[in-house]
C-alpha cells in the first residue's frame, strides 16, 4: 500500500466516522469514530499493511507539530485560564495520569499475551 492509498485510507476513515457521529447523533468525536472504524478494518483485514503502517510512522514523528494550535489555543484564553486555573491543572493532572495507568494495563496486557503466544 503506497504512501497515498494509505494517507487516503486515513482520511476515509476520519470522514466515514465522522459522517457516522452525526447520522447517529452519537455523543463521540468524529476522529475516535474513525479510528475505531480503522482498528475494526484491521482486525478482519487481519495484519496491518506495509504502506499503512510505514506511514503512520513518519507521522507519528511529528506529532509535536499537532500539539501547536493547542498551545495557541492556551494562549488565547490565557485570562479565563487565571480565572479556572486550579480545574485546568487537575484535569491536566488527572488525563495524564489516567493515560498511564491505561497504557501500563494494556502493555501488561499485551506482554502476557505474547508470553501465551510463545509456549
Amino acid at each position: 500500500m503506497p504512501v497515498l492509498s494509505a494517507v487516503a485510507a486515513l482520511f476515509s476513515m476520519q470522514i466515514l466516522g465522522e459522517a457516522l457521529v452525526r447520522l447517529l447523533s452519537l455523543p463521540l468525536p468524529g476522529p475516535l469514530m474513525g479510528m475505531l472504524l480503522m482498528l475494526a478494518a484491521l482486525i478482519v483485514y487481519g495484519r496491518v499493511p506495509a504502506g499503512l503502517r510505514d506511514t503512520c510512522h513518519h507521522a507519528l514523528k511529528h506529532l509535536m507539530l499537532l500539539f501547536i494550535p493547542l498551545v495557541a489555543g492556551i494562549m488565547l484564553y490565557f485570562g479565563q485560564l487565571a480565572d479556572d486555573w486550579i480545574p485546568f491543572l487537575l484535569a491536566c493532572i488527572g488525563g495524564v495520569a489516567l493515560t498511564i495507568v491505561v497504557t501500563a494495563v494494556a502493555f501488561r496486557w499485551m506482554l502476557n499475551r505474547s508470553r501465551v503466544s510463545e509456549l
